[in-house]
């Protein structure tokens, strides 16, 4: 059976990738398409599905600033979208119950509103499944998402645990002393080193000390994934132990979607009901929008923050299992809310995928903020005097910065998405500023772009630099190019596309040794003999 799996996932998502749409799609059709042929889930797809969900979390803490969480845009934001959402979807559900939906007849009102506050949820897996795809977690928009995300999470907690009456135990205060023990771990990932020790210390850390420590006292274990991961967000190794884990998530996560996919047989009933379910999609998208736009927010950053959180979430079908095991709603109601989930990932998926080119076509007649009013990550950009703009300060944008400077001068300007990475930047005499450079507002914003001759392209991901530089080119940029890549097919793409430079990034780094050897040490040898 596993073989079947295996098989099954990885054509439906070559297929998906082929199609442009992300994989998950493809495992979601996938799981649909093997319970037609009569195969279930099984314990093993289930506890894999289960790990992949708390890996993930783990990993959203490991990169998630506490500040973020406190700011009033998304903590008051995603208070606010769940209880209007919880309304307007309850008063929708209502009108289909009152215009005759079979399915819903014999719901009372109090398992209405829990439907309702089920699918006021969106999907962390699949967000950041698809911010990740885009190499734009990092993103201001990407930020707000994760943030919502989080906060969403931690009501679904409080939900989960009052509604079991599941209580924690009188112990579980002990949990307060983690954070007296964050210099220990500290010490532990210090001594674990960079190879498989580090992946294993990084699972150790997430499934006993997080995961395993909260269910023993009560309290779901995905938070305390979450928790454990925030608490570690601060170490030097926080990024490195995120990537390393990076290939081992995604692989359960395939089995999360194979899962979802699996979970129940479609009738025409349940088909119906989750059509209906999906109308009211667009709401939930709408109140993100408005929520987040008056927080002086910029058009371009509300929508795409929209776009992300565009889904139901998997919680969904956990507060439907609920409720199916209490006899408060059908095995109908149930199985549409897993199509629901299914299709909303669906339709999502491709609308994410076209996100800023959606936003260029609708951004002409939804009514920006003035430039003075606008929210403090989204304000205007000033490069003064730079005649060279780095995007992306990461360690390849940095060296680069460094370089240029002991060459031309301080003739430089560093992009870098984090803010807090900027400030740091900063503090080591660099001209750095945050900003977005897959923005397609990015360069409106600058003030005077005249005296820029070279751009160079050192963003992360591929994809950002392919955004960028298409943003450069509809902009008439008539200054020079240059871009990092890390395959040799990307490299043909880029200057396929234009680029007037590309580096293979591990290529540079060979002879960047090289040259630095040669040039600290000054070796001397005797030259082979030329035959």
């Amino acid at each position: 059976m596993e073989i079947i799996f295996i098989t099954t996932a990885f054509v439906a998502g070559f297929l998906a990738l082929k199609c442009n749409l992300p994989p998950l799609v493809g495992f979601l059709l996938a799981g649909f398409g093997l319970h037609a042929f009569g195969y279930q889930s099984n314990e093993t797809i289930i506890t894999l599905a289960d790990l992949g969900v708390t890996l993930l979390l783990f990993t959203i803490g490991l990169k998630l600033d506490v500040k973020i969480l406190l700011s009033k845009e998304i903590w008051a934001g995603a208070t606010v979208h769940n209880l209007l959402s919880t309304l307007s979807f309850s008063a929708a559900l209502l009108l289909f119950k009152y215009l005759g939906v079979s399915s819903l007849a014999s719901v009372e009102i109090e398992q209405i509103v829990l439907l309702a506050f089920a699918l006021s949820f969106s999907s962390t897996v699949f967000a950041v499944k698809t911010l990740q795809e885009k190499g734009e977690m990092n993103a201001t928009y990407g930020t707000l998402a994760i943030g919502i995300l989080v906060m969403q999470d931690i009501f679904a907690v409080i939900f989960l645990t009052v509604s079991t009456g599941k209580i924690p135990e009188w112990y579980a205060i002990a949990l307060f002393a983690l954070p007296f023990l964050r210099p220990l771990i500290y010490r532990l990932l210090d001594k674990v080193g960079h190879g498989e020790m580090l992946v294993l210390c990084g699972i150790f850390i997430c499934l006993v000390l997080g995961a395993g420590l909260f269910d023993l006292v009560g309290i779901k274990a995905d938070l305390g994934a979450l928790l454990i991961g925030m608490l570690l967000a601060g170490h030097k190794k926080a990024s490195e132990l995120s990537k390393s884990l990076f290939n081992i998530k995604e692989l359960l996560l395939v089995c999360f979607f194979l899962n979802i996919g699996l979970s129940g047989q479609p009738t025409l009933s349940a088909i119906g009901l989750s059509l209906l379910f999906m109308l009211i999609l667009p709401i939930n998208g709408a109140l993100y929008f408005l929520i987040l736009n008056s927080y002086k927010f910029r058009v371009r950053t509300s929508l795409l923050t929209s776009l992300s959180l565009l889904n139901f979430s998997e919680f969904g079908l956990i507060v439907g299992g609920l409720a199916f095991s209490k006899g408060w709603i059908s095995s109908d109601i149930l199985v549409a809310l897993a199509l629901t989930v299914s299709m909303s990932f669906i339709v999502a998926a491709p609308i994410n995928r076209k996100g800023h080119e959606l936003y260029q076509r609708s951004g002409r007649w939804l009514k920006e903020h003035a430039a003075e009013k606008l929210n403090n990550r989204d304000q205007l950009i000033n490069p003064g005097n730079a005649q060279i703009l780095i995007l992306g300060m990461g360690r390849i944008g940095s060296g680069a910065y460094d370089e240029l400077i002991s060459r031309y001068g301080k003739i430089s300007l560093g992009i870098e998405i984090k803010e807090d990475s900027a400030i740091e930047h900063r503090s080591e005499g660099r001209n750095v500023i945050s900003g977005d450079a897959t923005d397609p507002d990015f360069w409106e914003r600058i003030l005077d772009t005249a005296n820029v001759k070279l751009v160079l392209l050192a963003m992360p991901h591929h994809q950002g630099n392919q955004i960028a530089l298409k943003q450069l080119q509809s902009r008439n940029f008539q200054g020079q190019i240059a871009a990092i890549a890390e395959h040799s097919d990307q490299l043909d793409l880029l200057i396929e596309n234009g680029v007037d430079a590309a580096f293979n990034i591990y290529n540079e780094a060979g002879s960047g040794f090289a040259r630095h050897v040669c040039d600290q040490l000054e070796p001397t040898f005797a030259k082979e003999n030329e035959h």
